[in-house]
């Protein structure tokens, strides 16, 4: 169960990310917020999307908290780095992002990837025992 809350902090901080971008690149600079010289619209939308992603995050600190109460340090952590691989490639994949697939990039989540298998993959029994009472 602790891998399921990990991968569900992972999903929701993934979504977090992606819409706090969304959001943001529908807003007008920072900067003129508080200009009262320059007239400025905001998107209702775009606030809407990064309220959402905000509560996705806690909603992420959440899950990651119930999965650490479980999970080896090791095997949690490398599990954040899916949340660069789920990043990575829907940006990349949703028109709307307008970001790009790159060999370097592409190279660089695939090592990802195996460096998460590599520590999660490993027998379960062969995980030494951390000594904590339960």
């Amino acid at each position: 169960m602790a891998t399921a809350w990990a991968m569900c902090s992972v999903a929701l901080v993934s979504a977090a990310q992606l819409g706090m971008r969304w959001g943001m690149s529908r807003l007008p600079s920072p900067e003129l917020w508080l200009d009262p010289a320059v007239p400025v619209q905001i998107a209702l939308g775009a606030v809407l999307v990064i309220a959402a992603a905000i509560i996705a995050y806690g909603l992420s600190m959440l899950a990651w908290l119930l999965a650490l109460r479980d999970l080896p340090l090791s095997r949690a952590y490398s599990l954040l780095s899916v949340s660069y691989v789920l990043v990575y490639a829907l940006a990349a994949a949703l028109p709307f992002f307008h970001e790009t697939f790159t060999v370097s990039k592409t190279l660089g989540v695939i090592l990802i990837v195996m460096g998460v298998l590599t520590i999660n993959l490993r027998r379960i029994s062969s995980t030494p025992s951390q000594g904590f009472p339960q």
